[in-house]
């Protein structure tokens, strides 16, 4: 993206949202909702809480990118796995399965963006 690309009228219908207005937690299961959506980017956020998990899932198409905005989370990619903290990041190579759990009492916020988004 270089600066200036698309000009004034491009800037005027950039939409905007607020990350936390997505943060509500269901005590049946994980909650997901999407962030943003678009023809070449999908980005959700996650939010659990007590032993809640989301996945195995998986796009051969897509990379995902794998960021803990709030919480503890241990993720599990194809066979390896990461315990992660707040601000925390990796990467999920097309194809490869992901699985989320949350994993400390306090609850989880996760956001995992998918390029290009799933069919």
């Amino acid at each position: 993206m270089g600066a200036g690309a698309g000009g004034p009228d491009r800037l005027a219908r950039m939409r905007t949202r607020r990350v936390t207005d997505l943060v509500h937690f269901d005590d049946d299961a994980a909650r997901t909702d999407v962030l943003h959506e678009t023809d070449r980017l999908f980005a959700q956020v996650i939010c659990l809480q007590g032993t809640q998990g989301m996945g195995p899932v998986s796009d051969a198409a897509a990379d995902g990118l794998v960021v803990v905005l709030a919480g503890e989370i241990s993720a599990q990619v194809d066979k390896a796995r990461a315990r992660m903290r707040q601000w925390d990041s990796l990467v999920v190579p097309a194809g490869e399965p992901l699985s989320v759990r949350n994993a400390s009492p306090e609850p989880a916020v996760v956001l995992l963006v998918l390029a290009p988004p799933p069919a």
